[in-house]
């Protein structure tokens, strides 16, 4: 288990992952009950424009599989969270959102791969993402090349990424990417 060392004192106000020291640190799967303080959390992350957002738009009325969404918490307070939504032909995974203060610390980095990791074990062979290539490209994602997917609304389509938990299974997707039912 990774625990979380105190702010170092160079980087005043950062959080680490650490193997020794520091309060515990932990995921765990989503619940609805998470549901408050991940809205919160949002707010704080993204403010009120998250809700103009394409992606936002593609997820909304559509429930997170609880059993890929996962949420990461220092003693009690939640301090990251991770969604995937089903959609046809992917999962959709987002919002990542960590609260400013632990951004530091590998908190996003850990939530994606545990989410991908349940997304494969579950038997999921594909996940699409609107986000950063610097990012998430260590974590397996490659960009959509340019005119397979298109999604309602303004994304930058470099920004549009997928990620195979399946090999293949990115072949023969096409086309416009809709809202997850």
């Amino acid at each position: 288990m990774r625990r979380y060392a105190s702010p170092t004192a160079n980087r005043p106000g950062r959080f680490r992952w650490q193997a020794d020291g520091g309060s515990f640190s932990h995921l765990s799967p989503q619940t609805p009950a998470d549901l408050p303080a991940i809205e919160k959390l949002d707010e704080r992350a993204f403010g009120p424009a998250r809700f103009a957002r394409s992606a936002y738009r593609l997820r909304e009325g559509g429930e997170p599989d609880y059993a890929l969404s996962f949420v990461a918490r220092v003693g009690t307070l939640l301090v990251g969270a991770n969604r995937m939504t089903p959609n046809r032909p992917a999962l959709l995974l987002g919002p990542l959102t960590v609260d400013p203060p632990f951004r530091a610390g590998g908190i996003g980095e850990e939530l994606v791969m545990k989410s991908l990791d349940a997304a494969r074990a579950a038997g999921h062979g594909l996940v699409l993402l609107v986000g950063d290539m610097s990012y998430y490209g260590r974590m397996g994602f490659a960009p959509v090349p340019p005119g397979r997917l298109v999604f309602a609304g303004s994304v930058d389509p470099e920004r549009l990424l997928y990620c195979e938990l399946v090999e293949g299974a990115f072949e023969g997707v096409h086309g416009k990417v809709r809202r997850a039912r």
